[in-house]
């Protein structure tokens, strides 16, 4: 069992673009400490400015620091990494060797729900509890702490972790039991995909026409068409070409791909979502690996006859 001591120590793996505010954040909180760590040691140096720095946050060297910790939160971009920190492998021992009972595991990242389930398992019959708590919001909402939480505890999150999630989001969601949280984030990325994509035809035909780009941007603004893509990716980024919208056109099509298959689990036929995933597929292979999300238009505009091949 953990003593009272160590309920004043929180970890946190994986300082990207949203999970380095996020640490931040959380040790904005007098209640706690938070050790971080992340495979770059460039990621973990930008923490160094924070003026909690050394007092409230401080760094990890290896996942056998987080061994007093009362709670981890990993913020990684797939299962297979998380995977790999959870359960260990050829780099050395996974937290499940190192975390003793009682500890709790908080995975914040967008994972395969049919693996957090899995893991889950795992986990548990050593004592340590998994909760899925993916987020959406950019990372400008990461950095003022307004993120979405969704939490997959079925009910069960302890006010502990309720008070940890509550540093990083505005809206914490209960979404049902373990695996139901990852599930539902990666529904909502691939609604948010189909918009995008929605987004990018229209404005590709508008173009071809010869039609006003920001007309047509306002009429979307304040009609039927409106989305997500509408409000902060058109006119922002997509219209002036400089697709760099915060989210990594990698991870949208990992999202899709986990989408599809959940929806195959599950007997749904779904058209729509299994072409979004496809030509996010073939998108990739066309685009730079640092490519943003917003690109999924340039992608369209400049191989209009390769996916002409591809969908008839």
């Amino acid at each position: 069992m953990q003593s009272s001591d160590q309920t004043k120590s929180v970890g946190f793996i994986g300082l990207g673009k949203m999970g380095l505010p996020m640490a931040e954040n959380l040790a904005r909180s007098p209640d706690w400490t938070v050790l971080v760590h992340d495979q770059n040691p460039a990621a973990v140096g930008k923490l160094a400015g924070n003026m909690g720095w050394g007092v409230t946050l401080s760094p990890a060297g290896s996942l056998a620091g987080f061994a007093d910790c009362a709670a981890v939160i990993t913020m990684l971009p797939d299962s297979s990494i998380t995977n790999a920190i959870l359960l260990g492998g050829e780099a050395g021992p996974g937290l499940i060797d190192i975390l003793p009972a009682g500890t709790t595991v908080l995975d914040m990242g967008s994972s395969d729900p049919a693996e957090t389930r899995r893991v889950a398992g795992l986990l548990g019959a050593r004592g340590i509890t998994l909760i899925d708590t993916p987020v959406s919001g950019s990372v400008v909402k990461a950095l003022s702490g307004e993120l979405t939480i969704m939490v997959g505890a079925g009910g069960a999150a302890s006010a502990f972790v309720d008070a940890i999630l509550r540093w990083m989001g505005k809206i914490i969601i209960d979404t049902g039991p373990v695996g139901s949280a990852h599930a539902m984030k990666t529904l909502n990325n691939y609604v948010y995909s189909a918009g995008l994509l929605a987004v990018s035809e229209a404005l590709l035909i508008c173009r071809q026409m010869g039609l006003d780009e920001a007309a047509f941007a306002e009429v979307l603004d304040v009609s039927s068409g409106r989305n997500f893509t509408t409000d902060t990716k058109l006119r922002q980024f997509i219209l002036p070409r400089s697709y760099n919208g915060g989210f990594a056109f990698r991870l949208m099509r990992k999202d899709l791909q986990t989408v599809e298959r959940l929806r195959a689990a599950n007997a749904v036929i779904a058209p729509q979502m299994s072409l979004c995933a496809a030509l996010a597929v073939e998108a990739e292979k066309h685009l730079s690996p640092a490519a943003d999300a917003t690109e999924f238009y340039r992608f369209l505009e400049e191989n209009q006859e390769l996916i002409s091949g591809k969908t008839s």
